[in-house]
This record gives structure tokens, C-alpha cells and sequence, in this order.
């Protein structure tokens, strides 16, 4: 399935990108409510707050992890999390925030675990967003990896509780593991990965963290019209497009302010 080249967007695409992007507070809107008070209500930067951003590739985005400075374009690729640090900086020049991207490409839970002290709880960040679930899957079907959708919960929830141990005040955001049929997404991945949405989602839940319902926004830009490739091309991997929707739907959800 080809993606369409920017340069030939038309005028239809267009109207299709601003509807995809308003089925995005439309999904949100419908949604049960969340544990956590900030999704309603919205949740207020501090000082110096520092931003986190953790996961695979899809958060990595091929980001240069020499770099390990705050605030830094090369140390966080060229994905949605660059894209919300960006706003997150320009919106709130005065509180001087810290942002930084710590995804890893190919990580699944059991990866986070391993460098969790370093990676996250030596940040100490205010709001830590994170988006892990697709390598536990993927790595699985190519018979690398033998997790299964209860180790996914388990260690899931076992990193959770790490977290609010050590950083009681922390904001998570837990976003929806997502895939759309195309590339190298296939039938072969279905009962198992909605199995495993649906674990992170208890997960979310259970811990109080503002929960990112990335999978029913990319739907609701597919049923409108627009092929999956154009969101992620080879199923998993999003476009320039899908990091630019994940990253308003990321706003949406989390409403910091």
C-alpha cells in the first residue's frame, strides 16, 4: 500500500488530516473517565518541571543517545515527543522546563526494568510518559522473545508501582500500544495484540495514570477515509503524519497547562 508524498497532498487529504485530528478529542471526549484527575481537569507546570518521555522506537525516533541534554532537538529524534517538548517549550518559556527522551528502539517492559533507575528515576520527572508494547509482541511472533500477555501486565504493573514508590507526586501518562493493519502488521498479530491494549489499559487504570488512547484515534482516521499506510507505513513506524496526530492526541488527553 503506497503513502501519498507530501508534496501531492489534496485538498482532500486535508480535510481528511483535520478530521482525523478532530476524531481525536472526539474519541477522548466519549471515553470513560480515567484514575487520575488530570484528565479532566488538566494538570499544572511547575518550575523547573521536568518532562520524560520513554519507550521504543516509535518514541526514540532515531535520536542521538550520546546526547544526553535536556531541551536538546538531537537528543530526541524526530517524532511525536520532539513535537510536545517543542510545544511544551515554546508554550511555557517562563517555568524553563527540562525535556528529555529516553526511548530505546526495540525495548520491551523487561528493557525498561533493566534501566529504569538511570533512565527514569534519577530524572526525577514530573510528568513521565510512556508509550511500550509493540516489541512485546512483534518480538514474539519472530520467535525472539517469549513473554507472554501476562508477563506484559505483571512487569507492566511491577514497574508502575516502582515509579509511585520512588516519585509519589509523579503525573504518569500510560499511551496505547497501537498497530494498523498494513506493512508488517498482518492477522497473525490479532487476538494476542488487543490482548495486550487491553492489559495496558488496566494498567493505566490501576495506577492513576491519564491513559492516551492512541489505537482509537489512528481508527478513526482510517474509517474516514485516509489508508493506514499514510498514518505508519509499515504498520508500526509512524509517519511524519501519524507522529504529528499521536502528538495531538497526546495533548488532548493529558491537557497540561
Amino acid at each position: 500500500m503506497s503513502t501519498t508524498p507530501a508534496t501531492e497532498l489534496s485538498r482532500r487529504d486535508l480535510i481528511h488530516r483535520a478530521s482525523a485530528l478532530a476524531g481525536a478529542a472526539a474519541v477522548l471526549g466519549a471515553a470513560t473517565p480515567g484514575a487520575h484527575a488530570a484528565t479532566r481537569k488538566g494538570t499544572s507546570l511547575k518550575q523547573g518541571d521536568v518532562i520524560l518521555f520513554q519507550g521504543d522506537s516509535i518514541t526514540d525516533a532515531g535520536r542521538d543517545k550520546e546526547n544526553k541534554n535536556p531541551n536538546s532537538a538531537a537528543a530526541f529524534g524526530d517524532g511525536y515527543a520532539l513535537m510536545i517538548a517543542s510545544r511544551l517549550l515554546g508554550e511555557h518559556a517562563p517555568l524553563q522546563l527540562k525535556c528529555y527522551n529516553r526511548g530505546i528502539s526495540g525495548h520491551k517492559v523487561p528493557d525498561l526494568d533493566a534501566r529504569w533507575q538511570a533512565d527514569t528515576l534519577d530524572l526525577k520527572p514530573a510528568v513521565l510518559s510512556i508509550l511500550i508494547g509493540v516489541n512485546d509482541i512483534w518480538h514474539k511472533l519472530n520467535e525472539n522473545y517469549a513473554g507472554t500477555v501476562e508477563d506484559y501486565e505483571q512487569g507492566f504493573t511491577a514497574l508502575l508501582a516502582k515509579t509511585r514508590a520512588a516519585l509519589p507526586e509523579v503525573l504518569l501518562v500510560i499511551c496505547d500500544p497501537f498497530a494498523l493493519r498494513c506493512g508488517a502488521v498482518n492477522d497473525t498479530w490479532y487476538p494476542e495484540f488487543d490482548e495486550r491494549r487491553a492489559a495496558a489499559r488496566r494498567v493505566s487504570d490501576n495506577a492513576g495514570a491519564v491513559w492516551v488512547p492512541f489505537q482509537e484515534v489512528f481508527d478513526k482516521a482510517v474509517k474516514d477515509g485516509i489508508e493506514p499506510a499514510y498514518w505508519a507505513a509499515d504498520g508500526v513506524h509512524p509517519t511524519m503524519a501519524g507522529h504529528a496526530l499521536m502528538a495531538d492526541t497526546w495533548f488532548e488527553a493529558v491537557k497540561l497547562r
